[in-house]
């Protein structure tokens, strides 16, 4: 007798269960919490993250070893930027102070969307860094050009 279970195609609904991790732990992780319900194909997951999930059965829990730049991209060393700490003031509250590893938001410049940065550096008055009064961002996905460990518990599948 065939299966009934239904399978993974491109513009599937799915809702899962997953974790994303690299060398440093988990990212994202929804096994602890309620499952996370997504459309493939409209940018929630990168398409080679999607790539391992077509074909999988509604039912299926596995894990996929990604190799490093393969689910993210490569690291991209001018995506590592220095923000003026007049203008993080203009964008946010003056009174926030940054914090090595912090993630921030940053509102895209048509206001509809947001993207993040982690804060690599936080430069001061006479730090010898040339940026007093700005913060160090890092705009590369926390992932990106590393490898990635992405486990997931297909719950359904539409």
């Amino acid at each position: 007798m065939a299966s009934t279970a239904s399978r993974v195609h491109p513009g599937s609904f799915l809702t899962l269960h997953y974790r994303l991790a690299g060398p440093g732990g988990d990212i994202i992780n929804t096994f602890n919490d309620k499952p996370a319900t997504l459309s493939l194909g409209t940018g929630e997951l990168s398409p080679a993250v999607e790539q391992h999930l077509l074909g999988l059965e509604e039912g299926a829990r596995t894990t996929f070893q990604i190799a490093a730049g393969e689910a993210f991209g490569p690291r991209n060393p001018e995506m590592v930027q220095w923000v003026a700490r007049k203008l993080l003031d203009e964008l946010g509250d003056p009174q926030q102070q940054y914090n090595v590893g912090e993630v921030v938001q940053f509102p895209t410049p048509d206001g509809l969307g947001s993207y993040a940065g982690s804060v690599r550096q936080v430069g001061r008055e006479g730090d010898g860094q040339g940026k007093a009064d700005a913060v160090l961002f890092d705009f590369n996905h926390p992932l990106a050009g590393r490898p990635v460990t992405f486990e997931v518990y297909l719950i359904g599948v539409l």
